[in-house]
């Protein structure tokens, strides 16, 4: 029975694997129109070719690529220096921490909750304006949320993901020889510069990974667009889910090659990751 333990223990991570798996693989063949209860059995790349001829598609796109890397970038900014301020501060434990963890474990729906409450014409901000007098009324407010410049999934995206940009970052920075930027101090060198010309660029690794593993959710996820996004362009996520739930079932194909060029674009993102891993590893045998 012993022997057969770690089997059965890892018996619901592998049947949920091979759903999954069912799952990718049964969508991967809708997107080639092979979907058997609607009567398609025919095998043809025409879905995929259909919408990348099609300018909304295009747009769509255009907007995940935005919304992502927009996000992504700010992300990371602000959370390097989040990490930096820590380090410096000597709050590597304790409290900060704690906080950088909740903010991580904090569900994205309600991230867009509490950004309706905060950013729209009716929110916190827009009634303190209204309060200290610098507006007449809520209205001349500016829209920051349901626009085509997509400020408020930026935003959202932006209070997610740099606490993890900072907790994935901090272990690596904390852990640093302090002797380094000493001896850079020691020859002159002002903190920032020890900072980005020592610390920095050894802590590239961690940062490099959480970069790429933000910028690959941001542009695959669906509520943050959802709930927060322009009705046109949709995010490209939006746009599948949208064509999926059409009345006319034979729309289907069309979602399913929709969601194939998300996967096939997160998969060349994990692709850069695992080529970034592979690379620090080479150079820490060498």
């Amino acid at each position: 029975m012993n022997k057969r333990m770690p089997y059965l223990l890892l018996l619901p991570i592998i049947l949920l694997g091979l759903l999954f798996f069912y799952g990718l693989l049964g969508g991967l063949a809708a997107s080639f129109g092979y979907i058997p209860a609607l009567g398609l059995r025919g095998w043809t790349f025409e879905y995929y070719l259909e919408i990348i001829q099609n300018p909304a598609f295009i747009a769509s796109l255009g907007m995940s690529l935005w919304i992502s890397v927009i996000s992504s970038v700010l992300s990371l900014l602000l959370g390097v220096l989040l990490t930096a301020a820590l380090v410096y501060s000597g709050n590597t434990r304790g409290l900060a921490v704690t906080v950088l963890k909740l903010a991580i474990l904090i569900p994205h729906t309600i991230v867009a909750l509490f950004s309706i409450s905060i950013l729209s014409q009716n929110g916190i901000i827009a009634r303190l304006f209204y309060q200290l007098g610098w507006i007449s009324n809520q209205t001349q407010f500016p829209q920051l949320l349901f626009t085509g410049h997509q400020f408020g999934t930026i935003a959202a995206y932006v209070w997610k993901e740099m606490p993890f940009v900072a907790y994935f970052s901090l272990a690596l920075m904390s852990n640093i020889n302090k002797s380094l930027g000493e001896a850079a101090e020691n020859l002159g060198a002002s903190k920032w510069k020890s900072f980005f010309y020592v610390t920095l660029p050894l802590s590239m690794p961690a940062i490099q990974k959480a970069f790429l593993i933000i910028l690959t959710f941001s542009f695959g996820a669906y509520d943050l667009p959802f709930l927060l996004g322009a009705t046109l362009p949709k995010a490209l996520p939006v746009a599948a889910y949208v064509e999926y739930t059409h009345p006319d079932l034979l729309h289907r194909p069309y979602a399913m090659a929709a969601n194939g060029v998300i996967l096939a674009i997160t998969w060349l993102m994990a692709g850069v990751y695992y080529w970034l891993t592979k690379q620090e590893k080479g150079g820490g045998h060498a």
